[in-house]
């Protein structure tokens, strides 16, 4: 009686062939799992950077930008234009006091924003008005500075709405101050927002208006939009990068729905 009976020692003889061929050890199956778990907090984490200080994806879900952005197109928004501050980050995290890196506005830009009256509901529309501005609209012709700005027709436009609803429109070229232009459509010019005060823009602050000038709730609308801080800003709406009629989860639908003409098209 010296030791295991032979057909046990066969047995444990056999373990340890199996081990030397590569089959993986306890400790082996750890070290894969940590690797695991640390490239996805890597991946995670690299996209968290991306997406704070480069840029940020969205959609659009209404029609308050048409015919530039159109309901189920998908985007990329610029973080760095505009330098950054808490809502540059994640969840709107209050760590960047103020905004820092900061580079002026365009007049003309499209841009993200956190709605003024709530500092929670992203908006995108076009800055239209400056610190120090005086805006108004008269007649469906917007004015700046007390000068109207200058509004060629271009054609007649239809487009159907999110609840199934078709407007006929006129779509329209607008020039800017400083020569920006740009497409807007207007189903009349006797909407209520149509003929307005005049707002004066505050320092600091910015006035947005969307392009679908009698369908867009936008900074005319003081108590519930407003002037926008520059503290508010997202960043610059640059490119498309998707975008399709229905619901981007439909993809049985995509031979049909896809607009491939808008895809990667940029943003004027």
């Amino acid at each position: 009686m010296n030791g295991y009976p032979k057909d046990m020692s066969d047995d444990f003889d056999d373990m340890d062939k199996t081990d030397e061929i590569g089959l993986p050890t306890a400790t082996q199956e750890g070290d894969s799992l940590w690797d695991t778990v640390k490239t996805i907090v890597l991946a995670i984490f690299i996209a968290l950077v991306v997406r704070t200080f480069a840029y940020e994806p969205f959609s659009i879900p209404s029609g308050s930008m048409i015919p530039t952005l159109l309901v189920g197109d998908y985007l990329f928004v610029s973080k760095s234009s505009y330098g950054y501050s808490r809502h540059s980050l994640p969840f709107s995290l209050p760590l960047i006091p103020g905004r820092i890196f900061y580079t002026p506005v365009t007049r003309g830009d499209v841009a993200v924003f956190k709605k003024p009256t709530d500092g929670r509901t992203d908006y995108i529309k076009r800055i239209i008005g400056l610190p120090g501005d005086t805006i108004q609209v008269k007649g469906g012709v917007l004015n700046i500075n007390g000068k109207p700005v200058k509004r060629e027709f271009v054609e007649e436009y239809v487009y159907q709405d999110t609840h199934g609803i078709y407007h006929s429109t006129k779509k329209y070229m607008e020039t800017l101050p400083g020569g920006k232009r740009h497409v807007i459509i207007e189903e009349s010019d006797r909407d209520r927002a149509d003929n307005t005060q005049v707002y004066k823009v505050p320092s600091n602050h910015y006035f947005a208006m969307g392009d679908n000038r009698d369908n867009s709730m936008d900074s005319r609308y003081l108590l519930d939009v407003g002037f926008v801080p520059k503290e508010n800003f997202v960043g610059r709406a640059e490119f498309l990068f998707f975008s399709n009629d229905g619901s981007f989860w439909t993809f049985w639908k995509w031979p049909w729905s896809l607009r491939f003409d808008r895809f990667f098209a940029g943003i004027h």
